[in-house]
């Protein structure tokens, strides 16, 4: 059962092939292919693909070293290849042969065509080929100019957007919404007043990779364009939405940006393994709404999506994507539909668990806005309060002023 949405007959670009799923540190780690072939696969299975606004990107190339040498470091692509023909590669320095992120043949041509894959969905926007598009094979937040990091070997949301300024974008917001902090992003245009780097993430005190104070505000040329919200560890839907509400749309709109980049991880739920925040399925859906509503009031509609973490690989990256595929192309999943049964007997036969029954967890969040007032003993509030202070003034804005939708 699908909803209407005003949205509907836009054109859409859907960032998809088996290649992507090369990128595969082995069948113990974390970061498994798996879950983007599941999520694909849900995709498939509601018949999403088959809408007349949808287009598959199914060319994605492995970027050339002058592409990847706009965010990169030669050395470090250098290391990179060496890596991929070296499964016994071990270099600190770069990043490279940690647990984190352990080396595997072919990682150098695995890692250039995800930022491949960003990069063309952006190209299908900028052109007019489409009004928005979705990599949910993409994300890799946490990969540094010169080093590889939390699982990324090169940073595809940092590639997509020096490329738009490369073709004359001249401003770019990137939202993420990852648990962890999108340090890479921020790190590569950290000086760059074209780039507005929004983050909304699990404190530092608590989580992988320790950075994102909302302190971190940007470098000397680039004050208030480094915006950052780290909210306690188990902060559920109603806080979560209210910090992204109360800071990210009242900046949006002071930033005036061309382009909306914005990292979906899913990490953030409450059975995610690896962090300890209390998300549901049906917050992080209002989290895509939102920032797809942002992308039309404030971007002129011009928008792409990537994936991102994401660790409990069938009951949540599936449902979550898919609902943000179904978002972006603007025929959204009634969060009480049921999973379709074709893709809870694949998930049985391939995964050997049950997948769940509905497209949501039964919660119906709603974000209280700014203006009913705030707790400052409330360490949600406190947190929000804080990201305001730190970067409003630098646009003009009050911390005081409103919360926005």
């Amino acid at each position: 059962m699908v909803s209407m949405n005003r949205y509907r007959s836009e054109p859409v670009s859907i960032v998809w092939n088996d290649q992507l799923r090369k990128y595969d540190f082995g069948p113990s780690h974390p970061l498994s292919p798996i879950r983007v072939q599941l999520a694909m696969r849900l995709t498939e299975d509601f018949g999403l693909l088959d809408h007349e606004n949808v287009s598959i990107l199914s060319e994605t190339p492995v970027l050339d070293d002058a592409t990847l040498t706009r965010v990169h470091d030669p050395a470090f692509l250098a290391a990179v290849k060496v890596a991929s023909e070296d499964p016994d590669y071990v270099d600190g320095v770069h990043g490279l042969g940690t647990a984190d992120t352990p080396v595997f043949p072919g990682m150098h041509t695995a890692a250039a065509r995800i930022c491949g894959a960003s990069l063309m969905g952006a190209k299908a926007v900028l052109e007019g080929d489409a009004a928005h598009a979705v990599n949910i094979s993409g994300g890799l937040h946490h990969s540094m100019p010169a080093a590889a990091s939390g699982f990324c070997v090169y940073n595809d949301a940092s590639v997509a957007i020096q490329w738009l300024l490369d073709q004359g974008v001249e401003r770019v917001a990137y939202i993420d919404i990852d648990v962890h902090h999108g340090d890479g992003v921020q790190a590569a245009f950290w000086d760059d007043p074209r780039v507005m780097t929004m983050s909304i993430h699990e404190s530092p005190a608590t989580l992988f990779p320790g950075t994102g104070w909302a302190t971190e505000i940007g470098g000397p040329r680039a004050l208030g364009t480094a915006v950052n919200l780290p909210l306690p560890a188990g902060t559920g839907d109603q806080g979560w939405l209210r910090g992204l509400h109360a800071v990210f749309p009242q900046l949006l709109r002071a930033f005036e940006p061309q382009f909306i980049v914005s990292q979906h991880g899913c990490d953030g739920h409450f059975e995610d393994p690896l962090a300890s925040m209390a998300l549901s399925i049906d917050g992080l859906r209002l989290a895509a709404e939102a920032i797809h509503r942002w992308a039309h009031k404030y971007a002129n509609g011009n928008w792409l999506a990537l994936g991102g973490g994401g660790y409990e690989w069938v009951d949540v990256v599936p449902r979550a994507w898919t609902h943000l595929i179904a978002e972006a192309i603007g025929h959204p999943i009634d969060p009480k539909t049921d999973l379709p049964a074709s893709f809870r007997s694949y998930v049985t036969d391939a995964m050997g668990k049950n997948a769940p029954f509905r497209m949501t967890d039964g919660y119906d969040p709603w974000p209280k806005n700014w203006d009913m007032g705030y707790n400052p003993d409330d360490p949600v509030d406190a947190a929000i309060n804080a990201s305001r202070m730190s970067v409003f003034s630098y646009h003009g804005l009050l911390p005081d002023n409103l919360g926005g939708f």
